[in-house]
Formats: structure tokens, C-alpha cells, sequence
């Protein structure tokens, strides 16, 4: 540790506890104490997944805002992007320039870990397992960490003044990594200005220190409870691991794939042939630790080259080698269950894993709550994007179990932000600094923030006039209501005569899921929509589930929303994070949307924070009779489209996409679609004149 602290000080990273960082805290209370408003960077520097940059205003009235959070992967289009996020920071100038802030006035750059004790931890983490584990030393497959661009992200401090024109280095505070994700995940919950205390608990592949933290808050405050002290005995790590190497993609791309996997296996403990070995790789303390059975699990010692023992290979058979994965002979397909006879025990497998998983989990979750007593939960970190894990933790902690447990008539209440993951703690460092600095107010969530800016007008005609290959039309100024409305109601007319439309409005939402603004759009109730999309879209495997984007009125209607996902309007479903059982009657009317096992991963848009969707979902409501609608980002195999060039790209590449509908800065809108000739002819053209025909008929009956 003295090492790391004295090397990245000359490098100008200093640490939380450094006196740089606290003369910085007392400058920025000094700031807000006068009346200013203040500003702050958060940076995920490279080396580590999801690099990139966010902006935090800070007022002494309105406590904290996001302004952007940009994410590298966005706009290189390399996923989980470790570099240095150069593109995010060019973008944020841009930002910056366009709302007048001087660079000179920014109070603190903050990065996402405490560099110095991660490189102890990790120091000790290889000495746990000396001298075995230093094969990890050599190991070039580990697509959560890049070497060299931690290397290239240690000289921010310099790029920094040369990109903002300062005149010197930047220096950079280096945050601890949970406290990251924990800060900002409680203060923009619905929980933080309640008077209740509130568990926070932070899961993750591994932070700087630990892979499981908890946290209690209270009046906007947090104090750290219990911290597992270890980077491999996480259950990130085993969830990311078994994925990879027995789904056949690689760490990162695993995750969400298997758990869609999982569901097509058999998902009872009672019967599943391989849960009751499998569960024994994990040890349940009574403290709440989870600790890993290093005689079944390897990678310790041998990462993903070797990551079995001998016993574990005897469970579930030889892992998969890192230079086999996305091989289509390795990667796990439920249409294979027809003719490969090992798909069902693969499937089988995949459940065993979930169900392992959420046993950990509740054994965190059943410990703290018995040691606090409380009833109100903010999951966060990486883990908590296993959308389907959430749903069971909220079946799990019902009315019953508390009465049980703690004699007390409540249940337990959850609520899981739209970033959970690494792209969270951009922001999540700033909110860590301020509430050192004593801010602790923030805004509630109502729909996720963004990342980058709107498309102006001109750049969209610049786009649309060098594509020889698209056609396009002017739509209208959706500025104004009427046309909104009109635009909305066209895109219904479309999605109900079966067309795939993509909506590409204003800047991008952050996170892994697109929620409306770079959006793919299809009909709920054609059962081959699906089909379609998987295979004709987005290019896919059909393991994957479409999601609904739904109405409050009608995701009640259809779903059996949880009543401890109720707060502040069922917030907790606003952003894909949570997925819920379908009534019977979602069953039949929107099968598209509902997964095997019965469940969607459902989105709620409301008219206050996204208007296009909204009205979208209302003119469906009218024509296919529900406000339902399939969501799905807008890509193909990449990340989802930032840019124009990125969306037109995108619009090539799904050849059974009808056409973009693209929203300006400035509010009129164009429809775009791919020239086509034969029997691929373009559909768009011939529907917006039938749907005009039919509007001009509805005008003259007026």
C-alpha cells in the first residue's frame, strides 16, 4: 500500500483520505455554502470494463444532478470498453461548451476506484493462493482488465489539461469502488428521503477491497456495516465464470444470456440433477459472508485457463477455453435441444447456476435483515442486473417471511437503479465525493439519465444526405403537440400491421438497456415477433427474451407487480432491472414478450418523462387494444447506437427493419428506411400513405 499510494501520487491519483482530496471536499462545501453552483467529473480511466465520463452539478437548493454520463463502449462501439475514454471526453467537452462552464471552475475529477488499495488487495489476493496463482500474472483473457490501458488511463491527469485547455494537470481523487456504487444508488432511490432506515448492499464481480459491501442508510446518510475483505470469494465472479465457460461467451457477454438460459432448464431445486453438488462451491457463514469452496473452483489460481478442479469438472464436465468461446459449436442454443442430445443437461445447468446464485444472495440478504431489521433494500453493483435473481428476492422477503422471522407485519421493499453495473459508479464517484463533502440530497430517479446529446436538425440531414443508400421523408415538428401526437399514432399504425421501426430520440439513455430513446419497436401479441426479431433483427440467439415497455395502467392489468416494488409508482419497474410474472391473460394477448418460465422483464414509461413513448403506447392501446409494446435496444451485436452515423449503420445491418424514426434537438422528425427493390421492397413508404389516406378520411368525418 505505501508503494501504490507514493507511485500514484507522482502520477497526480491521489487517495479519498489524501490532503489533496480533503483541501478539494472543503473548497466544494466552501462553494455551495456561498451560494455557487458547483460542477464535477466522474472517470472510469481504463484498465477496467465500462470506461467512460459523467458530469454532476451540484446546487445548494437541488443537491445533486446528472447532467451526462458517457460511456466509452457508445461511442467507439467496442463493447465494455477498458480504454481510456477519450471519445467520452471529447464529448463532455462538447457539453460543457454548450452550457458555458469554464473547466478551470471544476471543483474535482474523481475515478471510480482507490487505485492504491486496489493494487494492494490485488497483490494480496494473488499471495492468498502463492504461488499457484501466478499464473494469473500471465493471463490474457481476462476481458474485465487491460494492463495497458491502465497504463494509458494513469496519464488522464495530463490529457485531462491538454483536452480542457487547463494550465496544468488535473489531478485526479480516486474513490473507493463501492462506496461509488453504493452513494449514488441510495441517494437517487425512492428510499432516501424517507425516514426509515434503508439496507444497502453492493455485489459485484470485485471492487477495489471486496467483491460483497453493506452499507445502512439513514436521513441521507450512509455508514459502511460489513465488508467481505475479498475479491474471489464473490458471487459476481461465480455467476460470470460458470456463464462463460460453460455458455460458450466470454465474461461480460455471459451474464445476461444465461440467465436467459436458465429459464428453459429445470429450476427445482428438489429435481435439478446438478444444484445439490454445484451449491456446495460456496460456504454460507453465520455472519453473512459468502465464502468460495476453493476445492471446487480454480480460478483463484488459474483464471479462466484453468478455472475447474478436478472436482468441479466431475459436476459440470470440462469448462469451456477461452479461445472457444462464441465458437457456434461451443455456445449454448435452446434451438439445439432438438438434435444435440447434452442441450438439456446444459440448460439444466444454467438453472442449477441461478439457482446457486439467488441461495447466496438470500443468505446476504436474510443476515442483514435480521441483524437491522429493516424492510427497505437498494441492490446495487454488477450483480444486480440478474433482473430475474430481483424478482426472487422480493418473492422470497414477502409478508410472510417477515412475520416469521421478525414478528412484524411488513415485507420487503426493493429498488435496483437503471445502472447498477460499472457504468453507475462514473456518476456514483462524484456522489461519493459530495457526501464527503457533506451533500447528501438528490433528486429521486424517475427514468434513466443519458449519455451524450441530441441530434441537431442539420447533423441529421448531413447523415441522411451522404447514405446513398436510405430514403427518407419529413414528418413533422413534434415541438408541437398535435403533431407529437400524430407521429406517435403512425407509429402504432405501423407496429400494428406487424412492422419493426426503430425510435431514435434526443440523447441516449445510459446503461444496458435502451428505454425508449434508442429503442427497436415490434407488435406484443404477433407470437412470431420473437422469432423474427432474434433472427432477423438483431441476430441473435433465440435464447434471448424481447421485453415490454407497457403503461402503468396496462403493466397492472397484465403483470403481477409486486407490492414491494410499489414505491413512488412502482418506480422499481421504470428501468428493466426487475422482471415480474405474467397474468394468464398476458399470456395470450402479448406472447412475444413473455418468457418461457412466464415472466417479462418489464418496463414502465410514464407520460412525465418520455412523451413520444407514451403516446406510442396509448395509440397502440388503440389499435391492437394493449398499451404494450416490445422494447429492445437498437443494435446489432454491438452497443446500442449512439450516434446517427451508429443508428444508420444499425438500420443496414437489421434486414427485417422497416425504418428509423429520428427526433431532433429542434423537433421535427424524419422517418428513414433502406432502399429496397422486389419482394424486400420497403414497407415504410406504402404505410405512411395508407395511414394518411386513412387520417385525411377521419378528418373529413370530423
Amino acid at each position: 500500500m505505501p508503494l501504490a499510494k507514493l507511485f500514484f501520487q507522482h502520477k497526480n491519483i491521489h487517495r479519498p483520505d489524501s490532503p489533496f482530496a480533503t483541501e478539494r471536499a472543503q473548497d466544494f462545501a466552501a462553494r455551495l455554502a456561498r451560494g455557487e453552483t458547483c460542477h464535477l467529473v466522474g472517470l472510469s480511466i481504463g484498465g477496467f470494463h465500462n470506461t467512460g465520463a459523467a458530469l454532476i452539478e451540484a446546487t445548494p437548493a437541488g443537491g445533486l444532478r446528472i447532467i451526462c454520463n458517457n460511456e466509452e463502449e457508445r461511442f467507439s462501439g467496442r463493447k465494455h470498453s477498458n480504454a481510456y475514454p477519450r471519445r467520452s471526453l471529447e464529448a463532455l467537452r462538447e457539453t460543457i461548451d454548450d452550457l458555458g462552464i469554464d473547466p478551470e471552475r471544476i471543483v474535482a475529477w474523481l475515478a471510480t476506484y482507490d487505485y492504491p488499495l486496489l493494487i494492494a488487495t490485488g497483490v494480496r489476493s494473488i499471495l492468498e493462493e502463492f504461488p499457484a496463482s501466478l499464473r494469473l500474472a500471465f493471463q490474457n483473457h481476462a476481458p474485465t482488465y487491460d494492463g495497458e490501458q491502465l497504463k494509458e488511463g494513469i496519464q488522464a491527469p495530463a490529457r485531462l489539461a491538454e483536452l480542457f485547455g487547463l494550465d496544468r494537470a488535473a489531478p485526479i481523487i480516486g474513490m473507493p469502488h463501492h462506496d461509488n456504487h453504493a452513494w449514488f444508488s441510495y441517494l437517487v432511490s425512492p428510499f432516501a428521503r424517507g425516514r426509515q432506515k434503508v439496507m444497502i448492499v453492493v455485489i459485484d464481480g470485485s471492487g477495489d477491497f471486496a467483491s460483497t459491501t453493506l452499507y445502512l442508510g439513514e436521513n441521507g446518510v450512509l455508514r459502511q456495516i460489513r465488508s467481505n475483505a475479498s475479491l474471489f470469494d464473490s458471487l459476481g465472479m461465480f455467476y460470470g465464470m460458470i456463464s462463460s465457460t460453460q455458455g460458450g461467451w466470454t465474461p461480460l457477454s455471459s451474464e445476461g444470456r444465461y440467465m436467459g438460459a436458465a429459464a428453459y432448464g429445470d429450476m427445482d431445486r428438489s429435481t435439478n440433477p446438478y444444484y445439490w453438488r454445484l451449491r456446495n462451491i460456496f460456504k454460507l457463514q453465520e455472519d453473512g459472508d459468502v465464502h468460495l469452496n476453493r476445492s471446487l473452483a480454480n480460478w483463484p489460481r488459474g483464471l479462466y485457463r484453468e478455472p475447474y478442479t478436478r472436482e468441479l469438472i466431475e459436476i459440470l464436465g470440462l469448462p469451456i477455453a477461452p479461445e472457444e468461446m462464441w465458437n457456434p459449436d461451443a455456445v449454448l442454443r435452446v434451438e439445439d435441444i432438438q438434435h444435440r442430445p447434452d442441450t438439456q443437461e446444459r440448460l439444466d445447468k444454467a438453472a442449477a447456476t441461478q439457482m446457486v446464485f439467488e441461495d447466496a444472495l438470500f443468505h446476504v440478504i436474510d443476515t442483514f435483515i435480521r441483524a437491522t431489521g429493516c424492510d427497505r433494500l437498494v441492490l446495487t453493483g454488477g450483480a444486480a442486473l440478474n433482473a430475474a435473481a430481483n424478482m426472487r428476492v422480493l418473492e422470497h422477503f414477502d409478508a410472510g417471511y417477515y412475520r416469521r422471522v421478525l414478528q412484524k407485519s411488513t415485507r420487503l421493499h426493493l429498488w435496483t437503479p437503471p445502472v447498477p453495473g460499472d457504468a453507475g459508479v462514473t456518476p456514483g464517484a462524484a456522489y461519493a465525493f459530495a457526501a464527503a463533502a457533506g451533500v447528501h440530497s438528490a433528486p429521486s430517479l424517475q427514468h434513466a439519465f443519458y449519455c451524450g446529446g441530441a441530434s441537431r436538425l442539420p447533423e441529421i440531414h448531413a447523415a441522411l444526405e451522404s447514405a446513398d443508400d436510405i430514403e427518407w421523408t419529413d414528418l413533422g415538428d413534434a415541438s408541437q403537440p398535435s403533431v407529437k401526437e400524430a407521429i406517435a399514432d403512425l407509429m402504432a399504425f405501423i407496429t400494428a400491421r406487424d412492422g419493426v421501426i426503430a425510435l431514435f430520440q434526443g440523447p441516449a439513455e445510459t446503461g444496458p438497456r435502451a428505454l425508449g430513446h434508442r429503442s427497436i419497436l415490434a407488435n406484443p401479441c404477433n407470437p412470431h415477433t420473437r422469432e423474427l426479431l432474434n433472427a432477423r433483427v438483431k441476430h441473435r440467439e433465440a435464447i434471448r427474451p424481447l421485453a415490454p415497455m407497457a403503461t402503468l395502467t396496462a403493466a397492472k392489468a397484465l403483470f403481477e407487480l409486486s407490492d414491494g416494488a410499489s414505491d413512488d409508482e412502482y418506480n422499481a419497474y421504470n428501468y428493466m432491472v426487475l422482471t415480474v410474472q405474467a397474468k394468464p391473460r398476458a399470456r395470450e394477448t402479448i406472447p412475444a414478450v413473455i418468457h418461457v418460465d412466464g415472466t417479462a422483464r418489464i418496463q414502465i414509461v410514464r407520460e412525465e418523462t418520455d412523451a413520444v413513448a407514451y403516446l406510442y403506447l396509448k395509440a397502440l392501446g388503440r389499435r391492437i387494444g394493449v398499451e404494450v409494446a416490445v422494447n429492445t435496444s437498437f443494435n446489432v451485436g454491438g452497443p446500442i447506437a449512439q450516434s446517427l452515423v451508429q443508428a444508420l449503420e444499425t438500420l443496414r445491418r437489421a434486414k427485417a427493419m422497416d425504418g428509423v424514426f429520428l427526433f431532433s434537438r429542434e423537433g421535427p422528425v424524419i422517418a428513414a428506411w433502406t432502399k429496397k427493390t422486389g419482394a424486400g421492397a420497403a414497407r415504410l413508404p406504402d404505410w405512411l400513405a395508407d395511414w394518411r389516406q386513412t387520417e385525411a378520411a377521419l378528418a373529413v368525418e370530423r
